[in-house]
């Protein structure tokens, strides 16, 4: 053995040792265990949360495959709608392009060779994190065999009636120009200014002050709001006020969402601009007006404001109003903002007309299924999580105004189908011939419409939200189809285990229960493991604003990939966040060192042995210390089998690191190493033993310089009797892991 470990000009070695030997590839029998991987975004390189990911599910692959499952570690990429398509558009920039120089069906075939070259480096990044999945299986989301499966599930779901279209109030990201659901949007306090606002009633003397952060958007009030427990207001409830700068009657309704705590206790009531004011609309049947457009400037319903941006119009209705001695004061305070999780921008909620999918029967489904425990949440605390959050559950806003992802399988007959968005994000649309105006949903395009026999329709230019896709990928990544599901789907599904961040189990893991029971009949995974985030070593998040932010790939060049991993997962609670920084990594090298040294002590002390040492098993005539040493291990071994069966990853290989150390190398080592170096071969049966059963153990967390004392070991004849397989990576695990 070499004096160091030199992990730079190992690495990429032993892995493709592994894959040219396909031991990432399923055996042919035995109990399947199966990891879906959930698919990174192919439109950048991996991060530090990736490598926690990578690291957790290729050490839950390598304990199932080395206790005798028929494992299968799935990979695959994302297609990313919104997010890719920003990422690409921001490259076009820089080359003086947009999406709209290149049209839809050009720009959709440079961002798709932008991802495959994206989807490249993450699989070769993978490769480097040590993960053992399959290759030949993987998947992209817009593969042609995974977009019939989605686009077939969106027919069948609106035949079910579980897909309809309405106007409705929605997210709408001005930057992106398209639709977010609840979930793609990210709320956080910003600085902002209360405006109190005197609002004069009709027909008699006094006013009633409502306090608003948007007054531009008060053009569009159709009602003031009060509590009806109120006593200041009682008398006022039914009464008409004056909308200042308007002119506009306006009711005084009595509504229980209305906060009396906050500012006056009255609220001015905008529908087509916030969400709780749509709800109050829609129960008091109230009108709606929309004084902001998808552009983000004020529209024709603003009157003199039309034209201008919503910020240029605050500040001249601020002026106006303090003019005409309609403003009261103003006041600072910090308020929660909606923002686009993707771009950043303030979101501002709109009407328009969407594709939605009915959760109520979808949820009902997904409840059941984990109240049964037909699905296990580790850690357990995010079992009430997932209950309260698809209890409650709102219809999912299915469509996208962008070009990139699965687009709709929907056709209009004619244009006076579509809605006015289509009509003003696609103005070619306007020029088309009227039809009939009925819609067709069809996988397949229609050769005419069923209704009129008119031949001119119109492809509906929105796609697929990412998640609908995602919510999909346990079953459409094993081959299934609606007409002949592949020998994959049939021996690997339901999957085993969905390891994924907690940050996503509303986002993804409830999506993916709810579809696959509905697609299948079956859950899609039997364990949601649930990982915590990786943070600085001060327990910050990391980002580039900070300079705080950890790549991965540079961490492995520097330390090596067993140091990463062990840095990210050792004494990590489940579920918990993980602090990192150099001295874990270090502490991750140290440990790789320490088992590489003790290993070539070990060789060393064996080299005058000729003859193929055997197996330890302590027998009468084996020294009673020999049988301590041994005993010591065994009762380490129980405990350390049961934090593995209870997916107590962290303080398992915490567990291994200390008895390794402190116990083998330490005292084992240090007790033995006269008596085997003299020859006595219980003490090196005893150490040989010892240390192909550590290296077997360490082997899931830290599996290249493992493999690398395995090599040399087992290439040396005399060792055989022990490091008996080939690879370690296919040697049985001391004890058979239980996935339950």
């Amino acid at each position: 053995m070499e004096k160091h470990f030199h992990p730079q000009l190992v690495e990429e070695k032993i892995y493709q040792l592994w894959e040219k030997n396909g031991i990432f590839q399923p055996k042919k029998e035995g109990k399947p265990f199966v990891i879906i991987m959930p698919p990174p975004n192919a439109n950048g390189y991996l991060h530090i949360g990736h490598a926690l990911f990578i690291t957790l599910e290729d050490i839950m692959a390598r304990l199932a495959r080395m206790s005798g499952y028929r494992t299968l570690l799935l990979p695959g990429t994302d297609h990313a709608g919104i997010q890719t398509q920003v990422v690409f558009e921001r490259h076009l920039a820089k080359e003086g392009k947009s999406r709209f120089n290149l049209g839809r069906d050009k720009f959709f075939q440079a961002c798709y060779q932008f991802t495959q070259e994206q989807k490249k480096n993450i699989i070769s990044q993978f490769k480097k994190m040590g993960a053992s999945a399959d290759w030949s299986r993987e998947k992209f989301t817009l593969d042609p065999e995974i977009s019939k499966v989605v686009l077939d599930t969106f027919v069948k779901f609106y035949k079910q009636g579980l897909i309809y279209r309405k106007e409705r109030l929605i997210n709408w990201c001005p930057r992106c120009q398209t639709v977010l659901s609840d979930l793609e949007v990210e709320h956080h306090q910003d600085k902002g200014y209360l405006y109190y606002i005197k609002y004069p009633l009709k027909d008699e003397e006094g006013a009633l002050t409502i306090a608003t952060t948007r007054p531009e958007t008060m053009l569009a009030d159709v009602a003031v709001a009060v509590h009806p427990e109120d006593k200041r207001y009682h008398q006022l409830v039914g009464k008409k006020l004056v909308l200042p700068l308007v002119d506009r009657e306006i009711p005084i309704i009595s509504d229980q969402r209305v906060d009396k705590e906050f500012a006056t206790g009255a609220v001015k009531i905008t529908p087509a601009h916030d969400p709780l004011d749509w709800q109050i609309g829609e129960d008091h049947h109230l009108p709606w007006i929309q004084v902001i457009g998808f552009d983000d400037k004020m529209t024709k319903q603003a009157g003199e404001y039309a034209g201008s941006s919503k910020l240029v119009a605050r500040e001249k209705i601020v002026s106006r109003l303090k003019k005409e001695g309609y403003l009261v004061k103003v006041e600072e305070i910090e308020h929660n903002v909606g923002h686009c999780e993707r771009c950043k921008t303030v979101i501002e909620p709109m009407v328009s007309t969407q594709w939605w999918l009915k959760t109520k029967s979808l949820a009902k489904k997904a409840l059941e299924v984990v109240e049964k425990g037909k699905i296990k949440f580790i850690p357990p605390r995010f079992k009430k999580l997932y209950l309260d959050w698809v209890w409650n559950l709102k219809d999912w806003c299915l469509s996208r105004q962008i070009w990139w992802g699965h687009r709709l399988p929907v056709y209009y007959c004619g244009k006076k189908a579509l809605s006015p968005l289509q009509l003003e994000m696609n103005p070619q649309l306007k020029n088309e011939v009227e039809g009939c105006g009925q819609i067709i949903v069809s996988s397949q395009p229609p050769k005419k419409c069923p209704y009129c026999g008119n031949t001119h329709l119109i492809h509906d230019p929105d796609t697929l939200d990412t998640w609908f896709s995602s919510s999909q990928w346990p079953f459409t990544t094993l081959g299934f189809d609606y007409q002949k599901p592949k020998e994959d789907f049939k021996i690997f599904y339901p999957t085993t285990v969905m390891e994924t961040g907690y940050d996503i189990l509303y986002l993804w893991v409830s999506r993916m229960v709810m579809i696959g029971l509905a697609v299948t009949g079956q859950v899609p995974f039997k364990i949601v493991y649930l990982h915590g985030l990786v943070r600085d070593e001060k327990g910050q998040k990391m980002s580039k604003s900070k300079g705080n932010v950890i790549n991965p790939l540079e961490t492995i060049d520097k330390y090596g990939t067993d140091a990463l991993r062990f840095a990210l997962v050792a004494g990590v609670g489940q579920g918990e966040s993980t602090s990192i920084g150099e001295s874990k990594f270090k502490a991750g090298q140290y440990l790789t060192n320490k088992i590489w040294n003790a290993s070539r002590f070990i060789n060393l002390t064996t080299s005058k042995i000729k003859e193929e040492i055997s197996p330890f098993s302590p027998g009468k005539t084996t020294p009673i210390k020999y049988q301590e040493i041994w005993a010591d291990y065994q009762k380490f071994l129980t405990g350390y089998k049961k934090e593995i069966n209870n997916f107590r990853y962290g303080q398992a290989a915490d567990h291994l690191r200390q008895q390794f150390w402190h116990k083998f190398c330490d005292q084992d080592i240090e007790f033995l190493k006269e008596t085997a170096y003299g020859g006595d071969l219980q003490a090196i049966s005893l150490l040989t033993t010892l240390l192909a059963n550590y290296l077997t153990l360490f082997h899931p967390f830290l599996p290249f310089v493992t493999e690398a004392i395995w090599q040399v070991f087992h290439q040396e004849k005399k060792h055989q009797k022990i490091f008996t397989q080939p690879l370690l990576a296919t040697q049985a695990y001391p004890f058979k892991v239980e996935f339950a």
